[in-house]
């Protein structure tokens, strides 16, 4: 399940001076096979539950290996219409299947960190012409300072893209959430009313240690109010949306700005399949198109650079096209169902497991379990991860230590769940 060998000795496989003459390739690829499978994790399996990482449909795979076949280039529509048609039609089926406002624009980016920059930039551009400042022409020296909002649970992408962006991640002001990790909208209505000038608010869907949602009809109200830019990091929760036993979760999420997800978490396409997702396409365009003297502009294509923070890129409609094709909307909304189904049977196992509790609401895919000795959890991981029936990782959640357990793999079963369970308890038994 996990790597067997350490870095020092992947090092040593395959390292070394770079040869002065080539190798045979065949020989070049056996050698790189057999001096990395020691440092492969079982990630894409069915008992990986340490992140959030989604496994891979085959269809998905299948597509991915046509991707790099074609080897296209899908930053401008004419080096690739059929990979600009692709994208176009993915943007379509994607904001339908998501319940997102028609004609929002998509930009497919290598990941959650790049689909939250992509929009944040997106807002920075929007909040700052509201407030007569060209940011794109002048940058920030000398721009109206802009207000960034929070969650005190935000994910650390948001961090690192205000970061990015010269917003500063130190400037953001955290709200208070609640103790499954829902910002208080009170809080925030409060906080926007002390300011005046440009706003950009990061609400959250499912967050990564509970998978509890953000109340995003009252933040909305209190954005709204203050004319900020209302984002949305819904990098696996946003797939809520697909399943109507699960839609009301994101009641109110489509008064957003912009949102950003991952196909690959649960829609389990490979990697680099980042999904920016914001309301205004001309927004969206002003804030990362570019040109340059050979760029010919038609009216016929969609040219994809304009919507990413890149110019040449791999085609990634590929994949997530022949996914959401043999899938179906009931297909998506089954295996985002089915994932959620696991975990709810995850926590009734561990929560009946002495010396273990769940300490989460478990209303998406993410199991959070304390320990009533928090001393044993570096034993009982260890123990876990050693035993290789199932992968799990630790966290911290208000201060103490936890283990998660996130479900987003197609492939997961009922008999997956049991035998980790059964495996996470007999650790606890042998480590206590």
């Amino acid at each position: 399940m996990g790597a067997t060998a350490d870095a020092a000795a992947l090092r040593r496989a395959l390292g070394g001076d770079l040869p002065d003459e080539g190798e045979d390739p065949v020989g070049v690829l056996e050698r790189l096979v057999a001096a990395a499978d020691p440092g492969i994790v079982a990630s894409p399996g069915p008992r990986f539950f340490g992140f959030v990482v989604g496994g891979t449909l085959p269809v998905a795979m299948a597509a991915d290996w046509m991707t790099s076949a074609w080897d296209q280039n899908a930053g401008l529509e004419v080096l690739s219409p059929a990979a600009a048609v692709v994208e176009e039609v993915c943007e379509a089926w994607l904001v339908d299947l998501l319940g997102l406002p028609e004609g929002a624009s998509v930009g497919l980016v290598t990941g959650g960190q790049g689909a939250n920059t992509t929009c944040l930039a997106a807002a920075r551009h929007a909040v700052l012409r509201d407030a007569g400042w060209d940011v794109e022409e002048r940058g920030l020296v000398g721009a109206p300072a802009v207000d960034v909002l929070i969650g005190e649970e935000a994910h650390s992408t948001i961090f690192s893209s205000l970061r990015l962006l010269g917003l500063g991640a130190g400037r953001a002001q955290k709200i208070p959430a609640d103790d499954q990790g829902r910002m208080d909208a009170g809080a925030l209505a409060a906080a926007l009313d002390e300011g005046s000038g440009p706003a950009i608010v990061c609400a959250q869907a499912g967050e990564i240690n509970t998978g509890s949602f953000d109340p995003f009809g009252p933040i909305a109200d209190a954005c709204a109010a203050r004319r900020a830019w209302l984002h949305v990091d819904g990098a696996f929760g946003l797939w809520a949306a697909a399943t109507p036993r699960l839609r009301g979760l994101v009641a109110g999420v489509e008064r957003a700005h912009s949102w950003a997800t991952d196909a690959h978490k649960w829609l389990n396409v490979p990697y680099d399949s980042g999904i920016a997702i914001v309301r205004d396409p001309a927004v969206h365009r002003a804030a990362l198109a570019l040109t340059a003297s050979y760029f010919v502009e038609t009216d016929a294509g969609r040219d994809s650079f304009v919507y990413v923070p890149e110019t040449s890129r791999r085609a990634r409609g590929f994949p997530i096209y022949a996914a959401l094709r043999a899938l179906g909307r009931s297909g998506v909304a089954e295996l985002v169902q089915g994932c959620c189904d696991r975990a709810r049977e995850m926590a009734a196992a561990l929560d009946a497991a002495p010396g273990l509790r769940v300490l989460n609401d478990v209303v998406l895919n993410q199991v959070l379990v304390g320990l009533d000795d928090p001393g044993a959890l570096p034993a009982l991981l260890a123990q876990v991860q050693d035993d290789g029936t199932c992968w799990v990782g630790g966290t911290t959640w208000k201060g103490a230590p936890a283990f998660r357990v996130s479900f987003s793999n197609w492939s997961t079963t009922a008999e997956d769940v049991q035998r980790s369970a059964a495996a996470i308890t007999e650790a606890l038994r042998q480590t206590s």
